[in-house]
């Protein structure tokens, strides 16, 4: 079984990939070769970031990046991430400096 995962830029781009059971969102978009930002691939760093727009996913590992607030207003590591129903969730690096912002702008 797997699930849709549409994937959205604030530049307007839009990429849907297939999210097999078992796999991280970041596994999937890897496998694709799209290229959504990501680092310590455990959910410690937060340079993965999404915002889950709509549909049911799940973390299958502590999401150590994200405080809890984060987490209730939809934000999800999507390295540590596996998804329970299609799902569309904002990318980019953009979402990330929604919670970290750069001090040096």
């Amino acid at each position: 079984m797997s699930h849709e995962v549409t994937l959205e830029w604030r530049d307007g781009r839009e990429a849907t990939v297939n999210v097999r059971k078992a796999e991280t969102v970041t596994d999937a978009t890897e496998r694709a070769g799209l290229g959504i930002p990501y680092g310590c691939l455990y959910g410690a760093c937060a340079t993965c970031t999404g915002r889950l727009l709509e549909g049911g996913l799940v973390h299958v590992k502590r999401a150590r990046g994200l405080k809890p607030q984060h987490r209730q207003d939809g934000y999800v590591l999507l390295c540590v991430a596996e998804p329970r129903s299609d799902c569309r969730i904002e990318v980019g690096a953009e979402v990330q400096a929604d919670l970290v912002p750069n001090p040096w702008k």
